[in-house]
């Protein structure tokens, strides 16, 4: 798979002299975007070295993994097979857009009940799946494992050491992991979570090497995929203003999470900050499907 990324000027001006740019990487690759591609790219090589012809995976109704994995699997030559969190799933895959995107390149799902899938890594699901499928590579819930954060340690560019400040949102650590590895000497890597809890914390320590980063914990919005009138305000009036989409898993709760440390004065003065944009932006059409159900406003997704 070929893939391009850039930097986009946001052309932010605060009294503080703070400058803000993102790295485009939901520009990779016009489908699997931004971190999956990372993540995908050594295990993709590692799975065609050991002659696996299978890949399997897990994920949730909304997944940027499960989409990512079905298309890479597909351009790739690999048949792919998704364990999806949610039994209640199974009949209704017309009715999600991700599922439905993923079936469409070629993958088949086993749908397992919460229970199960909190379990998900047991060696019995994993050998009754292996006796119904046969032998496939498996990769993680999220991607990360340490080849996805060695793919995530080619982020960062050398253009890239001007910032003192690298902002990516954090889902299963991965991604956050491998920036940290390339980090240059004077930088910190600031990680927005989108799940609730410290638990990440030592997960991250398990694949890096130093201790320049931290994460902030104040922007999920109450947890993973959780979202109010807010953050959809603050993500279409972003878009409104620069043409560019956030998806409101990741993303958006991290660009809004800079905006408002920057108000709250946390960088110091003349700080030039970078944020990552990991992608994810097919999530928006699930989630739009999702507040129709509500009273929320709907995300924007296009002009």
């Amino acid at each position: 798979m070929n893939f391009s990324v850039s930097n986009e000027n946001l052309n932010f001006e605060f009294a503080n002299q703070i400058s803000v740019q993102i790295k485009r990487e939901d520009l990779i690759h016009p489908v699997v975007s931004g971190n999956k591609f990372r993540k995908l790219k050594y295990n993709l090589l590692e799975a065609k070295s050991q002659n696996h012809e299978q890949l399997l995976t897990f994920g949730g109704a909304f997944s940027n993994h499960i989409a990512a994995v079905a298309y890479a699997g597909q351009e790739e030559g690999f048949s792919t097979i998704g364990i999806i969190r949610g039994d209640e799933l199974a009949d209704k895959i017309a009715f999600n857009p991700t599922l439905a995107f993923a079936q469409k390149c070629g993958m088949k799902f086993e749908f397992v009940s919460r229970e199960v899938y909190r379990n998900k890594n047991d060696a019995l699901l994993v050998e009754k799946i292996s006796a119904k499928y046969g032998d496939f590579y498996m990769l993680p819930e999220g991607g990360t494992n340490a080849l996805a954060v060695k793919g995530c340690e080619e982020i960062l560019i050398d253009e890239d050491a001007q910032f003192d400040y690298i902002c990516c949102a954090v889902g299963t650590g991965g991604t956050i992991s491998g920036i940290i590895n390339s980090l240059g000497a004077d930088q910190k890597v600031l990680g927005f979570p989108a799940l609730k809890g410290d638990f990440l914390k030592n997960e991250i320590r398990n694949f890096v090497k130093n201790n320049r980063w931290d994460l902030i914990g104040d922007y999920h919005f109450g947890g993973y995929g959780k979202v109010d009138a807010v953050l959809i305000d603050f993500m279409n009036t972003f878009y409104s203003e620069t043409k560019i989409l956030l998806d409101p898993v990741y993303t958006g709760k991290m660009v809004f999470g800079v905006m408002d440390l920057i108000k709250k004065n946390y960088f110091p003065q003349g700080s030039k900050i970078l944020m990552i944009h990991t992608g994810g932006i097919q999530g928006i059409q699930g989630m739009n499907t999702r507040l129709e159900k509500t009273k929320l406003p709907l995300i924007i997704s296009h002009d």
